[in-house]
């Protein structure tokens, strides 16, 4: 009796791998262990860089912030200790969209932390 193979899940499972590597450069793309090894890192990358990506934007938030706390005579940290204890539930995302776009509703914001403060 013949020896039986499961050769159409095989070669779907090949064919899926290759798709996932399209675009790929050189044999990244072409030949299927190369294309797994690609297709495995470039995953666990994703993963991980979607991760970094928020670090990377609450980066970018506290020094819009601070770049406006500094405008109107207080620092970081000094703000952040007086809007925690004014109750001022913003996130950082919002404070910096405010400071961006709305400069006098910031200051206004400062003045209220900076009641709280003294």
């Amino acid at each position: 009796m013949p020896r039986a193979t499961n050769s159409p899940a095989t070669r779907q499972r090949r064919k899926n791998r290759l798709k996932l590597a399209k675009g790929f450069r050189g044999a990244r793309s072409k030949l299927f262990r190369q294309a797994t090894e690609a297709v495995d890192r470039a995953q666990s990358m994703a993963y991980v860089h979607r991760k970094v990506k928020k670090r990377d934007f609450r980066k970018l938030w506290i020094v819009r912030i601070n770049a406006a706390c500094r405008l109107n005579d207080i620092t970081y940290s000094r703000f952040i200790d007086g809007c925690n204890k004014a109750g001022i539930n913003l996130n950082r995302k919002v404070l910096s969209e405010i400071a961006i776009h709305d400069p006098n509703g910031f200051s206004k914001l400062v003045e209220q932390v900076k009641a709280q403060l003294a």
